[in-house]
């Protein structure tokens, strides 16, 4: 039954971004159009209940950030949210992450901690805790694939995990000291009042499929740009994006714009650690597979380094490997005499150890670099960490929230 629940969730990826072809797939897109007209309205509605103060927002009296997007997966927002945080505990900042966690499982147990008098929080007032900034307590089935990647790459930063984020903003500032929240994929989340928005837009793909959900892959229309305080063009090659930005510029006339090229540093074993430069995929045989929204993007990449991509496996976004699973692909590997598996960092975290390894297992290890803005980016750091009363970036939100 589950096998075949992901067999229909990767056709529905299929027909959203246009690989799937006959009579099914038509009419399939002709039902998702329908209900994407309905969504679009849905959307609007739900802003301006926000915007009427029909709906109240939270507000924490502490810096609130958002990171997110106007699409669906690909824009490469885990690591400009891992590279937005490092930098702003390098200045000294106290920041925690705040995520839905996405796919993650609960708890079989729930967490207990302990208050500055001696006493208990009680349970409904407990997020998960992944990090606390020095200690990584839960592993990526019950933290989800991004929170756990985070909390493993970033030391003195806590990571939180609930889908009521006024609740987990609440308890990093009472019990971890927190004085900067960032909402992990926090565009389109807005129980809690952001102070900023930080949009990230994918310059190969700006507005997805150009379609609503479900028939496409936008959560909002292009126009609800206007929110972002600053935007992120990632995946960006070198090449000229005047375009992309005149078309922003429609929407959105004052925002930052920063341009940025998400790329790997290096492979790194997923059971051992062990890293290897890229050189390393020169002519080498390859078996790829991956689980995330875009497995195309990341096979190209292999190409592009050299490697020979001769086999790949693509399960849905988010799936949760299963030691079969991973025995099985490595099999086929070992048969084709293939020299390596190389697989994302976001599907590392969710790799099970197979029983034997003939085959090493890599994951290509992605940061990001600014090419034009630095100095907006210098500036939204700078803004971040100067100090400033602490309902200033309330009082500007609803301002710009108001437009």
């Amino acid at each position: 039954m589950k096998e075949a629940l992901e067999e229909l969730e990767l056709w529905g990826a299929d027909v959203i971004f246009g690989r799937a072809r006959g009579l099914r797939a038509f009419f399939a897109r002709m039902v998702l159009r329908f209900f994407s007209w309905i969504f679009r309205v849905l959307v609007q509605l739900r802003l301006w209940r926000y915007r009427s103060g029909w709906k109240r927002q939270g507000y924490l009296g502490c810096k609130v950030v958002a990171i997110g997007n106007i699409t669906v997966g690909g824009t490469g927002k885990t690591p400009v949210v891992e590279l937005l945080a490092k930098s702003l505990r390098e200045r000294g900042r106290k920041v925690a992450i705040l995520s839905r966690g996405y796919k993650s499982q609960r708890l079989d147990r729930p967490q207990r901690w302990q208050n500055s008098k001696g006493g208990h929080v009680p349970f409904d007032q407990m997020p998960k805790v992944v990090s606390t900034g020095t200690s990584l307590l839960l592993d990526s089935k019950y933290a989800g694939d991004e929170p756990f990647m985070l909390a493993r790459n970033l030391d003195g930063v806590a990571v939180l995990v609930d889908r009521n984020r006024v609740k987990s903003g609440r308890f990093a500032i009472d019990h971890l000291g927190a004085d900067l929240l960032l909402l992990d994929d926090g565009m389109q989340y807005l129980d809690l009042a952001h102070g900023l928005d930080v949009v990230l837009v994918d310059s190969s793909a700006p507005f997805g499929t150009g379609a609503m959900l479900p028939r496409g892959t936008l959560r909002e229309p292009p126009r609800n740009l206007e929110r972002a305080g600053f935007i992120l063009l990632t995946k960006c090659d070198g090449s000229s994006n005047e375009k992309l930005i005149a078309e922003i510029r429609r929407w959105n006339r004052t925002a930052e714009i920063i341009e940025c090229a998400h790329g790997p540093i290096h492979l790194e074993n997923v059971f051992t650690r062990e890293r290897q430069p890229l050189e390393f995929l020169q002519d080498k045989w390859v078996g790829a597979i991956s689980a995330i929204a875009v497995p195309e993007a990341f096979e190209k990449s292999l190409g592009k380094l050299g490697a020979r991509v001769e086999i790949r496996r693509r399960f849905s976004d988010h799936h949760r490997f299963t030691r079969k699973d991973v025995e099985r692909f490595m099999q086929r590997c070992v048969e084709r005499d293939m020299e390596m598996i190389v697989t994302t960092e976001k599907d590392a975290v969710r790799f099970p150890r197979p029983g034997s390894i003939d085959v090493p297992v890599y994951f290509l290890r992605i940061e990001v670099e600014i090419l034009k803005g630095r100095a907006a980016w210098d500036d939204l750091i700078e803004r971040l960490c100067h100090p400033q009363p602490a309902m200033e970036p309330v009082l500007r939100h609803r301002e710009a929230f108001a437009k």
